[in-house]
């Protein structure tokens, strides 16, 4: 666990850093309108991943004794979808331009959705190294990739090439992943399948598929209904302000995905899994919490700095976002931990309330004419209502009591308030962005580090040893 964890954040932790400072670059180069272009399909292609993924990969890892015809199994079921998936949004492209009333998408989308074919050829590699739990292999993989498309993206950009730089840069993240693994893992597939197999995913996969597809579909339902009420740089705000936000939160999550492998491999030990979950929110509450709020309330200094002038009207929906996800790295250790003891229907109907809330505050909006932010405090009080009933069923699934969640996070919590107040009263003082962001730094810093070794000795050691990989 140790070694995967650690592995896993280095690997997320540089691919997201080199990710930040190539989306620096490019926001400079590039306008809003650009990225608005570009945010307004990636809901089409993220559902097309999801939708060629189909939740094999979970079941995958779920597999005791598992043999080549597995592995080619899902190969050659993903092409197929993927196949279907392509030709679908090649013919969908002009009405989808039509829709947002950009012509130029019908290219760009078309384009930009080759990437749903290297995905697939990718994904039995993926999941073979996610099986052996070996993320050193996936740290450089995605170092590479990223590294490799975002070069060439900021190179289009500084010619010239607008949001065909976003494209190139998508496109062929995707591309250079594909060579990647096949490099590293030598996989090749084989004239074998078996439809007693792709059958006997078919209801666990099902459920993680459906949360999947809700989860895409409306974590980009704002991107969709903005790209259709509103200018393309209005758009173009909104993106740049999910997207690093997260930056943030995906590294989190990212991270955690291991820990689905981890239960999985001990689903069947209950008490062994409890003590996990519990460690696991201990460790990442006590970065995670305090790091969004202290961004929340620093938001508008660090656009300034990092993106510059334009690029102030993001902050809102930065702030909000944020705030939206405060929670999220906890959830997701509920939720693959429930997900290993095979209960993929019960975090399946968490998403659902989850949307159905989100639904009902965007058509509050629209009735009440209250506007983009409103629709995003209702993103927020589903988020945190979803987290609160998955504390619930991981009592029911596991045994960890709410009672105990709340032990394991209320220093973290406290943390991130103690934090995040003087930081704020910070912000009504100092106009001066540039000052008032080293002045919350330098406070925010000061305060994390007084308290970590004043109260968290323990904590404190027990992530060294984690780091180091060490047992305990």
């Amino acid at each position: 666990m140790a070694s995967a964890l650690k592995w896993s954040a280095v690997d997320r932790t540089l691919q997201q850093g080199v990710q930040f400072i190539i989306g620096i670059v490019l926001a400079r180069l590039l306008c809003p309108a650009d990225y608005g272009l570009i945010g307004m399909i990636m809901i089409f292609a993220q559902l097309a991943y999801v939708m060629v993924e189909s939740g094999l990969g979970a079941a995958l890892l779920r597999t005791k004794d598992i043999t080549e015809t597995h592995y080619n199994t899902m190969f050659y079921t993903n092409m197929a979808l993927s196949v279907v998936m392509y030709v679908a949004l090649f013919f969908l492209a002009p009405f989808i331009a039509d829709f947002f009333h950009q012509p130029s998408l019908i290219e760009i989308s078309r384009v930009t959705f080759i990437a749903i074919l290297f995905n697939a050829l990718y994904l039995v590699p993926y999941n073979h190294i996610n099986r052996e739990m070996d993320y050193k292999s996936l740290a450089k993989v995605n170092f590479i990739s990223t590294v490799i498309s975002g070069g060439i993206g900021i190179a289009m950009a500084f010619t010239g090439f607008g949001v065909w730089a976003l494209v190139v840069q998508q496109t062929g993240y995707h591309f250079f992943r594909m060579i990647a693994f096949y490099f590293l893992t030598r996989w090749k597939p084989s004239a074998l399948f078996s439809w007693s197999i792709l059958k006997g995913y078919i209801p666990f996969s099902a459920n993680m598929l459906g949360t999947t597809l809700l989860t895409v579909l409306f974590n980009n339902i704002y991107t969709f209904i903005i790209g259709r009420t509103y200018k393309v740089d209005v758009v173009g705000n909104y993106t740049q302000g999910y997207k690093i936000s997260e930056t943030v939160n995906f590294t989190f999550v990212a991270i955690l995905g291991s820990a689905y492998n981890l239960f999985s491999k001990i689903h069947d030990q209950k008490e062994r899994l409890r003590q996990y979950v519990r460690s696991l929110n201990q460790k990442i509450s006590i970065i995670c919490l305090p790091l969004t709020l202290f961004l929340t309330v620093s938001a508008k200094p660090l656009f300034f700095i990092l993106f510059g002038e334009k690029w102030l009207d993001a902050v809102p929906f930065f702030q909000l976002l944020c705030l939206a996800n405060l929670f999220v790295p906890i959830y997701q250790i509920n939720v693959h931990a429930i997900n290993a003891r095979g209960y993929s229907k019960t975090t399946f109907m968490i998403e659902l309330f989850k949307r159905a809330i989100m639904l009902i505050s965007i058509l509050c909006s629209f009735y009440f004419d209250l506007g983009i932010y409103y629709m995003l405090l209702g993103y927020v009080l589903a988020c945190w209502m979803a987290f609160a009933i998955s504390c619930i069923n991981t009592k029911r699934h596991i045994g960890v009591y709410f009672k105990h969640q709340f032990k394991d996070m209320i220093t973290s919590v406290l943390t991130a308030i103690i934090i995040a107040l003087p930081c704020y009263a910070a912000s009504l003082l100092i106009e001066n962005q540039y000052l008032l962001f080293a002045v919350e730094v330098t406070i925010a810093a000061m305060l994390y580090i007084l308290i970590i070794t004043t109260f968290q000795k323990d904590l404190l050691k027990e992530v060294k040893l984690l780091l180091k990989g060490e047992q305990q």
